[in-house]
Formats: structure tokens, C-alpha cells, sequence
């Protein structure tokens, strides 16, 4: 079995930015957050939206040559010209997050050529993070 080093180094790059995009989520778990709807049904909040420019400042900023796809920011389809992407929902759960349930997390990827190779969800308000690496096996 064989994971690159730069899938390696990608994963702890995830798990950092991860864990403090569940810190500024947390600052807002409870307090009653501004929201808005997108696209009629599906709601947004500022934790959604703070926590994402922070994944997207520090991942990017990390890795510039890799693309972008969140769920919260407008695509861009330069990312489909990225041999890697971040692929992003920076509250994954919001109505739960919202009504003060515990089953929301941060989730974070990286993609390439449609395969993910590293993932992370950090679950900050019970305390959990998850996270997985691709493998290959070689002959």
C-alpha cells in the first residue's frame, strides 16, 4: 500500500485547519447566529460563513496551486483545471447546528482527478474528529 507524502502532508493540514474552523464554530454553537436561506430551503449562518473564510485563507494560502469547492462560496471553475481541489462544507449539518444538536461537524477534503485521497470531519461540540487517507495497492 502506498499514500504520497504530499497526501500526508495534506491530511495534517486538514486536521489543523479543521480543528480551528471548529473553534470559530463553536464561538457561535449557541448564541443564536444570524441566518439567512439559500436557495429558499437550506439555511446559512455567519458561523457557516466565518468558518469557511478561514478554511479558505488557510488552505489556500498553503496550497495555492490547489482548487476550491465549498459549499458556502461561490464555484469556481478554475478549481476544475487543479490537478488537487479542497472540496469544503464548513458546517456540514447546519439545521442541527442551528437548533443546538451535537450531530454537525466541519468537513474537509482533498480531491484528485475525482478521487478523494484525505478527509477530515471535526465534530467540535462532542468532541470527535474523524479522518481517512486513500490508499493504493501497487503489484
Amino acid at each position: 500500500m502506498v499514500i504520497s507524502a504530499e497526501t500526508h502532508e495534506d491530511l495534517a493540514l486538514l486536521r489543523d485547519a479543521a480543528r480551528e474552523a471548529g473553534t470559530i464554530a463553536m464561538r457561535y454553537f449557541g448564541q443564536n447566529p444570524q441566518v439567512w436561506m439559500k436557495g429558499g430551503t437550506s439555511p446559512v449562518s455567519e458561523a457557516d460563513h466565518a468558518a469557511d473564510a478561514y478554511l479558505r485563507e488557510t488552505l489556500l494560502k498553503a496550497r495555492p496551486n490547489y482548487g476550491w469547492l465549498s459549499e458556502e462560496t461561490a464555484d469556481d471553475h478554475a478549481r476544475l483545471s487543479a490537478r488537487r481541489t479542497f472540496v469544503v462544507d464548513p458546517i456540514d449539518g447546519t439545521r442541527g447546528f442551528l437548533d443546538g444538536l451535537h450531530s454537525w461537524c466541519v468537513s474537509v477534503a482533498v480531491v484528485e482527478d475525482g478521487r478523494s485521497l484525505a478527509g477530515v470531519l471535526e465534530c467540535p461540540a462532542k468532541r470527535e474528529t474523524y479522518w481517512a487517507l486513500a490508499v493504493e495497492e501497487r503489484a
